[in-house]
């Protein structure tokens, strides 16, 4: 079994959701698309691979929305092509964040900037709580997605949708993957000016992290799990 990561930019690593799919037994393949040398220029080209050589897809987080089409659109619509191509062969895409957002406009939804950021952990309202638990999960988003037609919204909060299935797809705006050291990288590469200007501590958010690890692991474990055994065999996706 192969499992595609597609990560956008050197800070947006596999972290707990990576650990869970090699727990699982996957071979893990990770792909970066902006390298460190390009973060402030990411138009770069990119070659992706062929979906069908994978059993699941997973696009990661990036610093960009998926409507900055002037500055990444370079890669962004291919990325897109690929998600499309992923949904109609039936191979499971686990969108995070900016992927959650990629993968509802892949399929026909939209993409805008939410009323306000949400930014640490936050408990979400859930529809499946079987699916989707409420959490605490890390949120760090400015925008919103509409879900494309045919999808099924499963869980939100009171400023952004935060989960939603596409025949054998899921989209999450939170991040399940973030550990103390992911979180230190984006702190370190514009966060914790992010934070100050939403009159946020970046020293007490990593605290919390740390001190949330063990449980948040387990919950994000559980989610991989649910995704793998419930979701992705959910059956043949709906049109998109």
């Amino acid at each position: 079994m192969r499992v595609l990561f597609i990560e956008h930019d050197h800070c947006s690593p596999t972290g707990l959701v990576g650990e869970r799919f090699a727990q699982r037994g996957y071979d893990v393949t990770e792909l970066v698309v902006v390298p460190e040398s390009r973060y402030h220029d990411p138009g770069v080209q990119v070659s992706l691979p062929d979906p069908a050589a994978f059993d699941v897809i997973v696009p990661m987080g990036a610093i960009w929305s998926v409507y900055d089409h002037a500055l990444i659109g370079s890669w962004l619509e291919p990325e897109l092509d690929l998600l499309r191509a992923a949904h109609r062969l039936a191979i499971p895409v686990l969108g995070i964040c900016f992927g959650g957002q990629a993968l509802a406009m892949a399929l026909g939804g939209s993409v805008s900037a939410a009323s306000q950021p949400e930014i640490g952990w936050r408990e979400i309202a859930t529809a499946d709580p079987a699916l989707i638990e409420p959490g605490p999960w890390f949120e760090y988003h400015y925008d919103s997605w509409t879900p494309p037609a045919g999808a099924r919204s499963l869980a939100r909060t009171a400023v952004a949708p935060q989960a939603f299935t596409a025949g054998n797809s899921l989209a999450l705006q939170f991040h399940p993957e973030v550990t103390p050291a992911v979180l230190q990288c984006w702190l370190d590469n514009g966060g914790a000016a992010d934070l100050a200007k939403a009159g946020l501590s970046a020293a007490e958010l990593l605290a919390q992290t740390t001190q949330l690890m063990s449980e948040a692991a387990a919950r994000a474990y559980r989610l991989v799990d649910v995704f793998l055994d419930v979701i992705a065999v959910a059956g043949a996706p709906v049109p998109g």
